[in-house]
């Protein structure tokens, strides 16, 4: 993975919202294939990172790069290559699955052809296809999560962002989406970032982040991670700040 190449590129981004500084600096990088938790307390930071890399905002200095296509420069390109769950649902409720999905692949200009063959594929591949025709209304949560991660693929991005995606979710729906995310992420080389404040969803990945009043304060695996909080006060503090794992809501 080392040697894979660099698919989301992020240099000294800085935001701030009036004179309240959100992110000072942050730099980061995924490579295809890696799976990235973005860990932080409520605060941190990782909401405006994630609206940045999103496009919904702009930083006030720094660059992003998503696939070799510059945010700024060519967004349209750059936003291609990038799919992304959110924490709130945007699913019409009313509308079956396939209507969703449909709506999609619209928005990025896939003949309905080809979009009716890559969404029996994903439905296919998550176990999900009996729910093809379904109301959205009346699937689970979890379900509805898978939903939305089917949606976000369909564009065959090379980069995707989980942005708090558990939220809601019981334990069990939890760990299902999370091995589901690293077994897309080792079949199809795709890179994911999964930003969360949960302590318990950061084992599948390959590297962690640490993002702490705006700043990266950590990069690395998480096992030096864990062993350094039982020396380092300051990583001992922040995982007392970090919410433990809940049931649904």
């Amino acid at each position: 993975m080392p040697d894979s190449p660099i698919v989301l590129q992020v240099q000294s981004l800085q935001k701030s919202y009036g004179s309240r500084p959100a992110l000072k600096g942050v730099s980061l990088t995924l490579r295809a294939g890696e799976m990235v938790a973005l860990l932080g307390p409520n605060g941190a930071g990782k909401s405006t990172l994630l609206q940045l890399l999103t496009g919904l905002f702009t930083p006030d200095q720094g660059s992003i790069e998503i696939a070799g296509h510059d945010m700024q420069q060519h967004p349209s390109r750059a936003l291609a290559q990038l799919g992304v769950v959110f924490q709130q649902s945007a699913l019409d409720l009313n509308r079956s699955v396939l209507a969703n999905l449909l709506f999609h692949t619209d928005l990025h200009g896939l003949p309905r052809s080809v979009a009716s063959e890559r969404i029996d594929q994903q439905l296919a591949s998550l176990g999900m296809a009996e729910h093809r025709d379904s109301t959205v209304r009346g699937l689970s949560g979890g379900t509805r999560r898978k939903v939305e991660l089917v949606r976000a693929l369909l564009h065959q991005p090379r980069v995707l962002l989980m942005d708090e995606a558990t939220v809601g979710l019981d334990p069990s729906s939890r760990q299902q989406l999370l091995k589901t995310v690293r077994d897309l992420c080792n079949a199809q080389g795709m890179a994911v970032l999964w930003a969360t404040h949960l302590i318990e969803e950061v084992h599948e990945a390959d590297r962690l982040l640490l993002l702490h009043k705006g700043t990266v304060r950590f990069d690395g695996s998480i096992d030096s991670f864990m062993g350094a909080a039982e020396s380092d006060d300051f990583q001992e503090e922040v995982l007392r700040q970090l919410e433990p794992e809940k049931g649904a809501l």
